[in-house]
């Protein structure tokens, strides 16, 4: 490993095609049974806090304490589907969750290593453009437009 490399990760077609096959069995399971809000739907409906769910566990086992409190016009049956169904997704998010943050990581990592080595690979071809080395000098320009116009702070330093 180089000296700027942060991470070193290899995947095998065998652990990719695992990996996309266990997304699709997932994809699967959910068809139908999860829905996608609209950002204006996202604001209407909201999350509820940690202080909110305490509190629906609790109306939960008075209603299961005391059957004869529950108003006529909530169902519910449905009401413990949604409380079970919640849970069981809720349980489910948090280990998603914890894989999307272990990914995200990983891909900044790889980014920033990949990052670098492109840079490293851009000072070598602009110093050997200015040496008039042969086929360097259109890599060199074609490289050189994600710098913008003039010296920025994006642009490396000048190798000595």
């Amino acid at each position: 490993m180089a000296l700027n490399d942060l991470l070193s990760v290899e995947f095998t077609p065998d652990e990719l095609a695992q990996f996309d096959n266990a997304l699709s069995a997932i994809e699967a399971i959910l068809k139908g049974k999860t829905h996608n809000l609209t950002p204006e739907e996202r604001r209407q409906y909201g999350r509820i806090a940690e202080q909110n769910k305490l509190f629906v566990n609790k109306a939960k086992e008075y209603m299961e304490l005391h059957p004869d409190f529950v108003p006529r016009y909530i169902d519910k049956a449905e009401f413990d589907r949604d409380y079970t169904a919640r849970m069981q997704i809720e349980h489910r998010l948090l280990r998603l969750e914890n894989l999307t943050e272990h990914l995200s990581d990983t891909k900044v990592l790889l980014d920033h290593d990949n990052y670098n080595n492109a840079l490293s690979f851009y000072r070598m071809v602009r110093t050997l453009s200015r040496e008039n080395e042969p086929g360097t000098t259109a890599v060199y320009r074609d490289m050189k437009q994600f710098f913008g116009g003039g010296r920025s702070s994006a642009e490396p330093e000048q190798p000595d």
